[in-house]
């Protein structure tokens, strides 16, 4: 990996190379998921974002489908954490282990030390485990025994729910929900989308999935890290920035919503903006590549009011009054 000037400038050519490397990863991801394109647009968005992703849905749609794959995919290390109730810090961010060869303790790294890291059920393990990841996922780093150590770049967390199982499950902090950058909702594929999958998934001699061992790799660490650079680089009229902050400032005062998205979500809107552009190859940055990312981005940084919950009103509902009445600079 280079830091060099060169390697990070943005010129036509980098920029069309590395969404021409995303393009790739999104081709390859769409074999094993089917029927979920624009999930797989949205996880995209946050890996060249440099962003984590919360992955919502009903068992069997292939949440964890979709990680597998983009781990296949992707040439970094990979790490899979199984929350469950009884799982202790420790085992996420990793413990002092007593050498008996040396007499001396010797710091073992759990597997939050990774590139791309799986969360699975998140929600099923206790406050102080699910903390665990905070700092982690903000800083970039975990203090093992006092000690500072970083996590190698690029790091993603990719951590999955289900909405309808409350049993059994520890409702995430707002804290903590606020540094995933997208929280990403899976749903039922239409009636075509479900026969293909059936026809492809039969085909294969695994029981109830697609093989992710035929997808190939398409980029390597260091791809993704100089993508983020490139990513970051793409050019943002003032309008459109302001249009991102307009977006996230107008849900703090929104009729139905009791908490609004702080900066945070602002900061999300451009970085998500930005990948977006990448992704489809253009040169800067469009009111609705922000629009485009702004549910994902925002429904799990507001609260709607409880008079509208009982109606049976849903936040993205609310959300999309708010984006269709928001005004977005002229093209």
């Amino acid at each position: 990996m280079s830091d060099s000037p060169m390697a990070t400038a943005l010129t036509t050519e980098n920029l069309q190379r590395a969404s021409q490397q995303a393009q790739a990863l999104r081709v390859e991801l769409r074999k094993a998921v089917i029927g979920q394109d624009q999930v797989i647009d949205d996880v995209l968005t946050a890996l060249i974002a440099g962003g984590h992703v919360l992955l919502e849905g009903v068992p069997g749609l292939g949440k964890t489908l979709l990680v597998r794959a983009l781990a296949r995919c992707f040439g970094g290390d990979f790490a899979r954490i199984q929350f469950t109730p009884d799982l202790m810090p420790s085992d996420v961010t990793g413990h002092a282990v007593y050498d008996l060869q040396t007499e001396q303790f010797k710091l073992r790294k759990g597997p939050l030390f990774t590139h791309l890291l799986l969360a699975d059920e998140i929600n099923r393990a206790p406050a102080k485990t699910q903390a665990a990841l905070l700092e982690a996922m903000q800083e970039r780093q975990v203090t093992l025994e006092g000690e500072a150590l970083p996590i190698g770049e690029p790091f993603m967390v990719l951590a999955t729910q289900n909405p309808i199982e409350q049993e059994g499950t520890y409702p995430l902090p707002e804290a903590e929900l606020d540094r995933f950058m997208l929280k990403v909702r899976m749903d039922y594929p239409d009636a075509q989308q479900e026969l293909d999958m059936v026809r492809e998934v039969t085909r294969s001699s695994r029981a109830d999935m697609l093989d992710v061992q035929p997808l190939r790799t398409v980029l390597q660490a260091e791809d993704v890290v100089l993508m983020q650079q490139i990513a970051s680089d793409v050019p943002l009229d003032e309008q459109v920035l302001d249009y991102a902050v307009r977006l996230a400032r107008a849900t703090r005062s929104w009729p139905g919503l009791t908490i609004g998205a702080g900066p945070r979500a602002s900061i999300a809107l451009v970085r998500g903006g930005r990948a977006r552009a990448l992704l489809r190859g253009a040169e800067f940055v469009t009111p609705d590549d922000i629009k485009g990312c702004a549910l994902a981005v925002l429904r799990h940084r507001v609260r709607i009011a409880p008079e509208l919950d009982i109606d049976g009103l849903e936040v993205d509902q609310v959300l999309k009054q708010l984006l269709d009445q928001v005004a977005a600079p002229r093209q």
